[in-house]
Formats: C-alpha cells, sequence, structure tokens
C-alpha cells in the first residue's frame, strides 16, 4: 500500500507542477551568454600595453657560460651532458637586479621580459617542481624575485617568458637537439599539470605580470586544445594578464593570444591587432663574446619603423655569465635613451601612421599631431608625400633648424633646412585640423609605375614555404621593407612575373637585400611573349646589390624571369619592378 500511495502522491505532484508551468502566460527569457569577465580587464590592459611601445627582453642562463645559443645548442654546439650540468658552475656574483632595471629605465624601456625557462629547461626562479634551477646552483639567488622588485621600484613593468616545451624535462615527448629525438617514456598529461604549476607559481609568487611571452607551440606534442586550456586557465588567475600568440598552432585566421610576435624582423602596419616585433641588439639571443651589435641608427630605424606600423618593439639583450649586461650593450641602450628623452613623446601612447612606414622612415600620431621620422635627410631638403586629406597647421623640426609646408596638387611637399649636426633621426611634427588618427592610411612614397606591381607571380623555392611572409609576392609590391626570400644554401633560384597581357618594356630595377650580405654572384633576366615559347636572354650580369637598374632595347613580353644562377647563399630581393620604355 505504502508504495502505491507514495506513486500517486508523486505522480500528483508533478501533473500539478507541468499544470502551473503550462499556464503561466509569460516565462522568463533564458539568460544571455555573457563574455568572460577577463575581456573588458584584457582590452584596458592592451590598451596601457600598447601606449608603452618599448620594452627589454632578457635571455640568460647558465649557457653564457659557453656563448653559445640558448636551447638550441643543447645537444649540439655543447654535448646535452656538459650542457646540463652547466648549472653547477652557474654563479654570476655580479647580478644587480637594479642596475638591469635601471639599464632599461634609462633606454626609455617602459617593461621588461626576463626569459624564465627556455627550451633547454632550466628555471631561473627557485621552484618547487624541478630540481633544475636557480637554487641549486652556487648563486642560489632567486633570480625572479629580485628583478620583479627591483623593476617595480623603477617602475618598469615586470614581464615574464615561459617556454612550453622542455626539452630535458622527463615528461616532456622530445628531446635535443632540436626537439629531433624522441623520449623513451613521456607522459604529456603529467608534463600539461607541470606548466600548469609553474606559470601559476610565476604569477601567484611575481605578480601581477604585464604579460606572459610563451614559445614553443610549433612542436607536434602540444596541441592547440592544450593552449586554449592553458589560456583559460591564465585568465582565471590573472584576468587582465596579456598572453602572446604562441599558444595555438598560429594557422589560417584563428589565432588564440592577445597580440602577436613578429621574431627577428618587423611587423606590418596593423591597427586593428595589436603586435610586438621581437628582435636582438646583437645577433644571437643569448649572450656571446664580440657579437656584431647593431648601430645607434640600425636600433632607432627598428624602433621608429616598429612604432609607425602601430607595434611594440622588444629590444633583447643577452647577460654575460658574471651577471652584468655588456657594457657595450649598456652604451648603446644609453644612447636610444638619451634620443628617447628628447623624442619619447612621438613614440609613447601614439598610433601608427597616417603614412605607411618604410625605408624612408615612418610617422606615429596623437592628438592633432603627425610625427615624420627620416631615416636620411631628403635629397636637396625637399620630402614629398602624397597630401593629407586634412587642412595641415604647422610644422616643426623638432629635431632642429628651419620648416616650410605646402600641401597643393596632391601632394605635401615639406622644406627642410636641418641644424648640424644631423641627428640619427630626423624629427617632424605636423599640426592638423581634426584627429590625426582618424586619417586613413597612406602610402609614404608616390606609386613606382612597375609593370609587375601586384601581378601574379612564382618562384622556385620560398624560405620555408612561408609564402605569405616571403613569397615572391612580395617583391611586386612597391614596399622596400618586405621580400621574397629563398632557404639557406640555395645557390640558384628564380622569381617570375605574368604581367597579364603582352607589353612593351625597356628597363627593370633590382633591389637585393643586403642585409646579410651581398648574395648573387650572376643572373640574367629572360622574357617570353607565348606561355609555350622558349625564354629569351635579355641581359647576363654579375653582382647585383642594391638599386640595380639596367635599360636595354624595347622588347615585347608577357611573362619576365629574375634568374639568379650563382648565389653565395639563399638569394633575397627587396624589389623586383620593371618599366616600359623612356621611364
Amino acid at each position: 500500500m505504502r508504495p502505491n500511495v507514495l506513486l500517486l502522491s508523486t505522480l500528483a505532484l508533478s501533473l500539478l507542477l507541468s499544470c502551473r508551468s503550462t499556464s503561466t502566460k509569460t516565462q522568463a527569457p533564458p539568460p544571455r551568454p555573457t563574455a568572460p569577465a577577463w575581456k573588458e580587464a584584457t582590452a584596458k590592459a592592451l590598451r596601457r600595453w600598447q601606449g608603452l611601445r618599448f620594452g627589454m627582453f632578457i635571455h640568460w642562463g647558465p649557457v653564457s657560460l659557453k656563448g653559445t645559443e640558448i636551447g638550441w645548442s643543447r645537444g649540439g654546439r655543447i654535448p646535452k651532458e656538459v650542457y646540463d650540468r652547466l648549472y653547477l658552475k652557474f654563479d654570476p656574483v655580479k647580478f644587480d637586479a637594479d642596475a638591469w632595471a635601471e639599464t632599461a629605465r634609462r633606454a626609455g624601456m617602459k617593461y621588461l621580459v626576463l626569459v624564465t625557462k627556455h627550451h633547454d629547461g632550466f628555471c631561473l626562479w627557485p621552484t618547487k617542481y624541478t630540481d633544475y634551477n636557480i637554487s641549486h646552483t652556487p648563486f642560489k639567488r632567486d633570480i625572479v624575485g629580485e628583478l620583479a622588485r627591483a623593476c617595480r621600484r623603477k617602475g618598469v613593468l615586470f614581464c615574464t617568458y615561459y617556454s612550453i616545451l622542455d626539452w630535458h624535462h622527463p615528461d616532456y615527448p622530445t628531446d635535443s637537439p632540436a626537439g629531433r629525438k624522441k623520449k623513451p617514456h613521456p607522459n604529456m598529461d603529467r608534463y600539461f599539470r607541470f606548466v600548469e604549476d609553474q606559470t601559476r607559481e610565476l604569477i601567484e609568487n611575481y605578480g601581477p605580470l604585464g604579460t606572459m611571452w610563451f614559445d614553443g607551440d610549433w612542436e607536434r606534442p602540444w596541441t592547440s586544445d592544450l593552449g586554449e586550456k592553458l589560456y583559460a586557465f591564465l585568465k582565471g588567475l590573472q584576468p587582465d594578464l596579456l598572453v602572446d600568440n604562441r599558444l595555438g598552432k598560429r594557422k589560417g585566421k584563428r589565432v588564440l593570444g592577445d597580440f602577436a610576435t613578429p621574431e627577428q624582423r618587423i611587423g606590418s602596419f596593423d591597427r586593428v591587432h595589436p603586435w610586438e616585433t621581437c628582435m636582438t641588439i646583437c645577433r644571437q639571443w643569448a649572450w656571446k663574446p664580440q657579437d656584431k651589435l647593431k648601430t645607434l641608427k640600425e636600433c632607432l630605424s627598428i624602433l621608429v619603423r616598429t612604432a609607425g606600423g602601430d607595434g611594440n618593439l622588444l629590444l633583447n639583450v643577452g647577460p654575460m655569465p658574471d651577471g652584468r649586461i655588456e657594457p657595450r650593450q649598456v652604451k648603446r641602450l644609453e644612447e636610444i635613451g638619451d634620443w628617447m628623452r628628447k623624442y619619447g613623446d612621438c613614440i609613447y601612447e601614439t598610433r601608427g601612421g597616417p603614412y605607411l612606414p618604410g625605408t624612408w622612415g615612418a610617422s606615429t600620431c596623437k592628438g592633432d599631431r603627425i610625427h615624420l621620422f627620416l631615416l636620411e635627410p631628403p635629397p636637396k631638403g625637399i620630402l614629398e608625400l602624397p597630401a593629407l586629406p586634412v587642412k595641415v597647421l604647422s610644422a616643426r623640426l623638432l629635431s632642429g633648424g628651419k620648416i616650410r609646408f605646402r600641401q597643393e596638387g596632391g601632394k605635401l611637399r615639406l622644406f627642410l633646412s636641418p641644424s648640424d649636426p644631423v641627428p640619427p633621426v630626423l624629427v617632424v611634427r605636423l599640426r592638423v585640423e581634426g584627429k590625426a588618427f582618424g586619417i586613413p592610411p597612406l602610402p609614404a612614397r608616390f606609386p613606382s609605375g612597375s609593370l609587375a606591381f601586384h601581378r601574379p607571380s612564382r618562384a622556385s623555392n620560398v624560405f620555408r614555404k612561408r609564402v605569405k611572409i616571403y613569397g615572391p609576392a612580395k617583391a611586386l609590391d612597391d614596399d622596400p621593407e618586405t621580400r621574397w626570400a629563398t632557404d639557406a644554401g640555395t645557390k640558384a633560384a628564380w622569381l617570375e612575373v605574368d604581367l597579364g597581357s603582352v607589353k612593351e618594356i625597356g628597363k627593370v630595377r633590382i633591389d637585393e637585400c643586403v642585409r646579410y650580405g651581398r648574395r648573387v654572384r650572376k643572373f640574367q633576366l629572360e622574357v617570353r611573349a607565348d606561355e609555350d615559347g622558349p625564354w629569351k636572354v635579355l641581359f647576363s650580369a654579375g653582382r647585383m646589390g642594391r638599386n640595380f637598374l639596367r635599360t636595354f632595347p624595347p622588347v615585347k613580353a608577357r611573362w619576365i624571369r629574375l634568374h639568379v644562377l650563382q648565389a653565395a647563399n639563399g638569394p633575397t630581393i627587396w624589389e623586383f619592378q620593371v618599366f616600359p620604355p623612356g621611364r
């Protein structure tokens, strides 16, 4: 009896609730999906970080005792067994966290990113999760903790780099050299928990952090799912933490992370997606004796063209084994700082543009001001740019001297009389009517008139098959900062252009990228009018170099091929331009 009574009671109650719910005229709408709580915090942090514009990157560890590259030389130039025991002799007795932070501050750098763990697995803090760390060296002191506190004393935003691959850790599947070996008993699930534990340690012990800069996502053991999981985990710990784009696989349009990270190159102009160029002040990331140091002009050129593209610059130094930043690197940074004290207002809190960056220089804007950075004095003191779509109210040469301007006929002409001596970068400030950032991006030069401009092209070789960055189209875009590049070791290569129809040509201009030396030893220009016809050699030449010009008797052609027959190394071309006769 009792089970039946209970059953009837339950049915009655269910029927009553059902009747009530169906008789209700209005029901509460389902809750709207809300954005994650960290979204707004991230947006504010990004705006703040973009305004800083200039930061210091630091790659350092026991490898400095050998002067070879961090991580990559493990199992290569240095046997693993030797590399992994370097920490037992690592005793940087001259390390001074305040001196590092002060060097960054005096250089005009507003934030600092320390490599806390690179691909070699060594940790610069006394982590609880591996003995391969600074507390087991003769030095023993907490590098990360001391530098974090020093940065806060000096007003420099402290950030960390952390490699998500670890060729030293037994649970990570690959090993040195360069991840080409497999470990016998990997456990990726356990390794991911290790990553979570260590990144939590960094945030809780040394945070809040400005950014957490990851690396190593290209290896197959790491997946985009793991990246998304770690990204959400980090935002839960610190909602305003900025994370770079190296947690996902960076394929297609879907990118995981808050900002892009072009490496050893200046990023493309982009006002929509935040980005940061990371580049070395010498050639190697870690310290190397007598490494080639960039000149002041090179450093300032990189800085202004990065800011002019609306990006940040993270300039890397590699401290020496005794803990000091190399004196000549400090001197170069102080020289940059002297320049920034005069012109930093034209870099900090600005936006890139409206003129696109190029070899001439770059531009930034803030309020009603446009800043033009000229890397070379213009010929005869006259700079000619496409006209601005607003009225120019005034012009001033901030680096000293007189300036006049005239805007008419689609051109803005600046007449400069710089004072002596001419500084590494000439800075011009324009005041315009209205907000300068509202001006759409403008080319900083007039079209070349090349018949090959943006025409279909193909090449025999592209550096690491990265067509979007180094494909043949990059030599046909009237942009002297982009280039067609080929793989290292390439001794011969060709670039072919389809003009679309048969055209008469009589001149070519070829600009070889000589940043890494003059590589082309012998080349020839070939043409054909019929797709199935043979190639005809117009001329042959030896070395190419910068701004190679050649005029020849007019010839009709649709396809043109730049054929490098002999090169010292992979040839790379900034611009390949083709003109009609008389141009």
